[in-house]
């Protein structure tokens, strides 16, 4: 099966549609899929829900597809430094489904498991709860959440083999996983493409099953938020 591909819209090619629900992997501009974002803008799909912690800042990650006005629904746990989706959701322009940032890990994790829903505390007696199941186990009530089962997954890896086993650095590997496990379609882009058998299995946090198909490219990774010691006698 093939799976590497010359560049994001190769990669992007047949599986794009109308109304389709992405899962977006990274956590504030860390370890964000950059190139199949810019893809996606490029692509001039429209209608999408996107499952994702946070939507990037203004000018950069999934910020570049509300600015283009591509995101009709966003699923986030943090709206954060991104003023214009602040305004589209303040305004109406935007729908806006919050989860609790844990819940909504664990909801991608599920799909990728094949598991329709789960129950949980967080967010009992809260807005969260809402028209949603609640049940009571020993004594303590629990809401029911549904697993996401995504049309597409875009994640970003540090390292990977040929076959889509993948390596993730640091915070990059809190949302990428789960995003990952939860698409009938996995498209991930790293920043390093090793040759299969290379990559030391005890190192290995997503397995290749999962990942449809792979790219490389060079990356702009930028910092959210830049904070320095001031220079001494400065």
């Amino acid at each position: 099966m093939k799976k590497l591909y010359a560049s994001a819209a190769d990669a992007l090619d047949g599986v794009l549609f109308d109304g389709m629900l992405i899962a977006a992997g990274g956590f504030g501009l860390c370890g964000i899929p950059e190139l199949l974002i810019d893809g996606i803008v490029a692509s001039g799909v429209k209608d999408l829900t996107v499952a994702s912690n946070n939507a990037g800042v203004d000018d950069f990650g999934l910020g570049k597809l509300l600015a283009t006005r591509q995101i009709k629904k966003m699923m986030s746990s943090y709206v954060g430094e991104n003023a214009e989706f602040m305004r589209q959701y303040l305004s109406g322009e935007l729908e806006l489904e919050f989860n609790p940032q844990g819940t909504l890990a664990e909801r991608m994790r599920a799909g990728g498991a094949g598991i329709p829903g789960f129950y949980t505390k967080t967010g009992v007696g809260t807005v969260i709860a809402e028209g949603k199941e609640v049940k009571t186990f020993d004594g303590q009530d629990y809401i029911l959440e549904r697993g996401i089962f995504a049309d597409l997954s875009i994640v970003k890896a540090w390292k990977a083999d040929e076959t889509g086993n993948a390596v993730f650095r640091k915070t990059a590997r809190n949302f990428n996983p789960p995003a990952a496990m939860c698409g009938k379609i996995c498209i991930m882009e790293v920043e390093e493409i090793v040759p299969t058998g290379s990559l030391d299995p005890d190192t290995i946090h997503l397995p290749g099953i999962y990942v449809h198909r792979l790219i490389r490219g060079q990356h702009e990774k930028r910092i959210e938020q830049r904070t320095i010691r001031q220079r001494e006698g400065a």
